[in-house]
């Protein structure tokens, strides 16, 4: 029997969080019923305050979005939003990663997709002005492509690349999807309609391979963005093209809501041991980071208070050791996922958290998962 398409999009947590946020929290004193869901968050995240540690530690941020929506949490995260996140930590570049932003309002439809890059690469030469500090924000840029379009998809490549030829490195098609049923239905959302589809078991579409297999060609890597039901499609992705560079996103999505709501532990062991059979690929490298969303279960957007960096650590360390022991520091990177983790703890406590995990590491092995995996696998420039 076919599966209907469910289609789980951030938006669409982030919107249904952002009601939590707005009614279910008791507001700040400084906060008013007319605050914007922006101003909400903001105040809520002003309740918990740390000094960047180790503020000379030179870090590469993998993985963010710049947007200018009404309907998402904050409507606008530009670049002055970014620096102004990231002060007292060091942040040195970042990678910007595709997230619907602006595409074009016209002409063919495969190619709209590029409007994105356009804008980015618009945001990372204002960057690149120094005008905003030292941080380099998007030094590499990831966009999107339908790549279920097959052979089709090779033009739009290209055009991606014409955008930003010295930024553009790799594309992502996202590949998270649940059936129906397994999330609750205030975090399901239809993914907007100008994105490439997220169709059930995408990873395995022969369409969509027909695409993928244009990557090599160019050099570009791919983002794999799925749950940890789908990893196992993924790890069969990377086995079938070994030439083409996947980086795992955000841990592989372990879901903590709907069916799987206190089912922590289970969820647990099963994703081991497909993040264990992914490990072994060697053209896989893992982003460390990203399990702040709603859908990972944790609730901080609920918390009258968001979380410290301890906090954080005790909820995230079994996973982030048990990524870094299977993938090594060498294929590993730690990642923001701003400003959507932002529903859920400041970008300070965030990377205070990454700095307490690996106190006890090496230099090297921390030089690694901070700066250096992404600099050689995404190609920037030493900063």
């Amino acid at each position: 029997m076919a599966t209907k398409r469910l289609s789980v999009g951030r938006r669409g947590f982030l919107k249904s969080a952002v009601a939590v946020v707005a009614t279910a929290r008791v507001a700040p004193s400084s906060a008013t019923a007319q605050d914007s869901p922006t101003t909400a968050n903001q105040n809520w995240l002003a309740l918990t305050r740390e000094a960047a540690l180790e503020p000379q530690l030179a870090i590469v941020d993998p993985h963010h979005h710049f947007w200018d929506v009404a309907d998402r949490t904050p409507e606008r995260y530009l670049l002055a939003q970014l620096v102004a996140d990231a002060k007292g930590h060091n942040v040195r570049q970042t990678v910007f990663i595709e997230c619907g932003s602006m595409y074009r309002a016209d002409g063919p439809e495969e190619f709209r997709v590029v409007g994105e890059t356009e804008f980015v690469q618009g945001i990372a030469a204002e960057s690149a002005s120094g005008r905003y500090g030292d941080l380099r924000a998007a030094a590499g840029i990831v966009g999107a492509a339908d790549l279920r379009l097959g052979d089709r998809v090779a033009p739009v490549l290209e055009a991606q690349i014409a955008a930003s030829p010295q930024r553009f490195r790799g594309i992502r098609h996202g590949g998270a999807w649940a059936e129906p049923g397994v999330l609750p239905n205030g975090s399901v959302a239809t993914r907007g309609s100008n994105r490439p589809a997220v169709v059930p078991h995408l990873l395995l579409d022969p369409a969509f391979r027909r695409g993928y297999a244009h990557l090599r060609t160019y050099g570009l890597s791919f983002e794999g963005w799925v749950y940890h039901t789908q990893i196992a499609e993924l790890t069969d992705l990377a086995k079938a093209f070994p030439d083409t560079t996947i980086i795992f996103n955000h841990l592989g999505g372990p879901i903590g809501v709907g069916q799987y709501a206190g089912r922590r532990d289970q969820v647990f062991a099963a994703w081991k041991s497909a993040v264990a059979e992914l490990a072994r690929c060697p053209n896989v490298v893992a982003k460390v980071g990203g399990i702040q969303m709603v859908v990972n279960g944790y609730g901080w957007h609920e918390r009258k208070q968001p979380p410290t960096s301890d906090e954080l650590l005790a909820a995230n360390r079994d996973w982030y050791l048990y990524m870094i022991d299977r993938f090594t520091p060498a294929r590993c990177m730690f990642e923001s996922n701003f400003p959507v983790d932002r529903l859920s703890c400041s970008y300070t406590v965030l990377w205070n958290q990454f700095k307490k995990l690996t106190k006890d590491f090496s230099a090297s092995d921390r030089s690694a998962m901070f700066r250096d995996t992404a600099s050689r696998v995404y190609r920037l420039p030493r900063s």
